[in-house]
């Protein structure tokens, strides 16, 4: 904001032309005039320092005034026809992502998700400049991530969200912003399944849609698969004893095993590397280049660090170094 100091300081313009500060002053009015010439001068000075203080003040904010702001990118200009100029004009988004998944995505008691994956997107949208209550959130299952962007029914998702080939072939992706690997769970009590080469003839619960899904029909094909749409299901699962096992990414089942410690453990490592990526429409170039400028930035500044201590970071002390994004071309 420009402070108005040059339009306030300027007393000497209101001086007699016979003030005796000036050279010259020897109009014959002098006497008369020069004590009513300090006190508009005093004046103009006063109201000048009031209205640079007023200014300077409206130009800070407190923080209650701030949490609602895109303070990265409220005064950004985008190239016109572009997804982000587009956001950016309506000052709102939609961002699909999941609403089951602690640590990464989901709904708290207020009814809004929070974790790693919606800090990320946050991250995106203050870049926007797209205030964080225009910021839409919805429900989005490994199922249906592909159809919700293709449809135009969310303009990104962040949804633990695993970068492969055979969804570059629809979607577009930016990032990654983790990497996780695959992992099982199995009860706290279990002794005989102690990794993927054990679970031959045991039902191993996953989600429709899902990448763990595909890998352990190949790292595991003797074993029952049972497929639900959300995790938390799976967990319900194999709590209730209808399920041996869950696998999915490691940080998910460690999230898993948060909400509640005495039901279930990890065995046997992590056997894949899983990389988190954030999904556009497929083609959108420009968007996932601005995507990932904006995350090399929140690597840099420590803006990343700082969402993945607040939330995955609850279960895994290790701040990890963020991965490098991959520019590729499609």
């Amino acid at each position: 904001m420009r402070t108005p100091f040059s339009r306030g300081r300027r007393p000497s313009a209101g001086r007699p032309t016979g003030d005796p500060g000036q050279p010259g002053g020897n109009s014959p009015r002098r006497s008369a005039g020069s004590g009513r010439a300090r006190r508009r001068g005093g004046a103009l000075l006063l109201g000048a320092a009031m209205v640079a203080t007023l200014g300077l003040t409206a130009c800070g904010s407190s923080d209650d005034d701030t949490k609602d702001a895109a303070p990265t990118g409220a005064a950004a200009s985008f190239a016109p026809g572009t997804t982000m100029a587009r956001l950016h004009d309506a000052g709102k988004i939609t961002v699909g992502t999941k609403f089951d998944q602690n640590l990464f995505g989901l709904k708290n008691l207020s009814g809004k998700p929070e974790g790693f994956d919606v800090e990320i997107a946050e991250i995106i949208t203050d870049a926007l400049g797209i205030p964080r209550d225009k910021v839409n959130f919805v429900e989005t299952v490994s199922a249906n991530r592909e159809p919700f962007i293709q449809q135009g029914r969310v303009d990104m998702v962040v949804a633990t969200y695993t970068i492969n080939d055979k969804r570059k072939k629809v979607v577009d992706f930016a990032g990654p912003y983790y990497v996780a690997g695959q992992s099982i769970m199995v009860a706290k009590k279990n002794t005989d399944i102690t990794g993927k080469d054990s679970l031959a003839g045991k039902k191993v619960c996953s989600v429709s849609g899902s990448t763990p899904a595909e890998n352990i029909r190949k790292v595991a094909p003797a074993a029952q698969l049972v497929l639900f749409d959300v995790y938390s299901k799976c967990a319900d699962a194999l709590k209730n004893g209808q399920v041996d096992a869950v696998t999915t990414d490691n940080v998910i089942l460690l999230g898993l095993i948060d909400k509640d410690p005495d039901a279930f453990k990890l065995v046997g490592g992590t056997f894949t590397k899983e990389p988190y990526g954030i999904g556009i429409k497929k083609g959108d170039t420009a968007f996932r280049t601005f995507i990932n400028d904006t995350l090399e930035a929140s690597y840099s500044d420590g803006r990343w660090a700082k969402a993945f201590s607040s939330t995955v970071g609850k279960v895994e002390p290790n701040t990890p170094t963020p991965p490098p994004v991959d520019r590729y071309t499609s």
